[in-house]
């Protein structure tokens, strides 16, 4: 096992009827800005709930944040925030708004770098404190105004993690800091039973991936690690599409399993002191930035390619995997259970009503060139567990998943 510090500060609060706790989780004398994307925590009363929680508070509300949020969308909060002396976030909504909420209390207290700003700003602003920075140049947050999240769609883990994807110009791209992690989260299963399938879809597969990044890599003796990684994989696997028929959509229970899986795949635990990949999340975050496909569904179609051609390097683990999540332990060929490994991967993909080839989105040869070249631009070329898989690899990984 790897050498790893782990520290999660976040105070989670699961279970149905638990917003109320905003009450007690906020201080009364801090000046709140609700952040949220659009209607739909109107309609499903999660809004209600909220501002009933925040009764006793003083609070302004900025809604707008869109799937994948946006620079240019997230900076518009800053005029509240400035004009009201907010010094609290509380974001309600998916792993959209939460991201959003981290850069938004990030970009409010940035003080920018001493060398100034003169590139990796798509209008050319020379300003020192250009809070673009945080993500074109991973410049470091040293501040951030406090976080609460209301989880609404149990999918990336944003909520008891610090990271963070923005997007501008096309161009979508990560930062991290434990100081946008945020302080509390409200986990209510109950919330998630007015999603779409396409949402529940979205969010079973982006865990399941999450998972894997951490888990298909080589092994380093991390047994509780790789115990856990599984237990979450086929926990998902089993549950996931329960929440897709009519039979078993509205359970309770099938919901908590799936919120909770997809809380525990991001939140440190399972990528502490063990080897991570996050190449499929790469080539992916370009996928959706050239093309606007849901990130849940690059993730989908690039990780079966990723085992394909990454199968000698991840031997090891690809053996294990078909053993303990699928149990394929029959028959001497090695060759032939990675195959069926990978396969019943794609199948589970499928079940879940997400694509598994690029052509599938409409997409084709013609478009690899595009994708490698917006992996150059943003320095992705050293990408994988080795960092050994170059721009060919990546092209090799894009044709595979035609």
């Amino acid at each position: 096992m790897l050498n790893f510090n782990f520290q999660n500060q976040t105070h989670i609060h699961f279970g149905e009827g638990t917003i109320s706790v905003i009450a007690t989780e906020i201080p009364l004398n801090a000046r709140v800005l609700v952040v949220y994307g659009g209607g739909s925590i109107k309609a499903n009363g999660v809004y209600q709930q909220v501002i009933d929680a925040l009764a006793k508070h003083t609070w302004f509300e900025f809604s707008g944040i869109e799937p994948n949020p946006t620079y240019d969308t997230l900076m518009k909060a800053q005029e509240i925030i400035k004009a009201e002396n907010i010094d609290y976030l509380l974001a309600v909504g998916g792993g959209s708004v939460i991201d959003g909420a981290k850069f938004i209390a990030a970009a409010a207290l940035y003080e920018g770098n001493s060398e100034g700003n003169t590139e990796g700003n798509s209008e050319g602003d020379s300003e020192v404190n250009d809070p673009w920075d945080i993500l074109a140049k991973q410049q470091a947050v040293t501040k951030a105004l406090p976080i609460g999240a209301v989880l609404t769609l149990p999918a990336t883990g944003s909520e008891s993690n610090g990271n963070s994807v923005v997007t501008r110009d096309g161009n979508k791209l990560p930062f991290s800091s434990p100081l946008v992690c945020p302080l509390f989260a409200v986990l209510d299963p109950s919330v998630t039973l007015s999603l779409s399938d396409r949402q529940i879809s979205n969010g079973v597969v982006d865990a399941f991936v999450h998972t894997i990044e951490q888990y298909l890599t080589y092994g380093v003796n991390g047994k509780v690690q790789d115990r856990f990684s599984e237990g979450l994989l086929l926990t998902l696997i089993e549950e996931g599409p329960k929440a897709l028929v009519p039979a078993t959509k509205e359970n309770l229970e099938v919901r908590a399993n799936i919120m909770w899986s997809a809380t525990m795949a991001l939140n440190g635990l399972i990528g502490a002191g063990v080897p991570q990949d996050w190449s499929t999340h790469m080539i992916g975050h370009e996928l959706t930035g050239a093309f606007g496909i849901d990130h849940a569904r690059t993730l989908s179609i690039i990780l079966p390619a990723v085992m394909k051609v990454r199968r000698e390097q991840k031997r090891e683990k690809l053996l294990q995997y078909a053993s303990r999540v699928w149990q394929i332990n029959e028959g001497d060929d090695d060759d032939a259970r990675i195959d069926q490994a990978i396969l019943l991967t794609e199948q589970f993909f499928q079940q879940m009503q997400v694509p598994i080839r690029l052509s599938e989105v409409d997409l084709g040869s013609k478009d690899i060139d595009l994708l490698i070249n917006r992996l150059e631009q943003h320095g992705m070329t050293a990408l994988g567990e080795h960092d050994d898989i170059t721009l060919a690899i990546s092209r090799e990984i894009l044709t595979k998943a035609l």
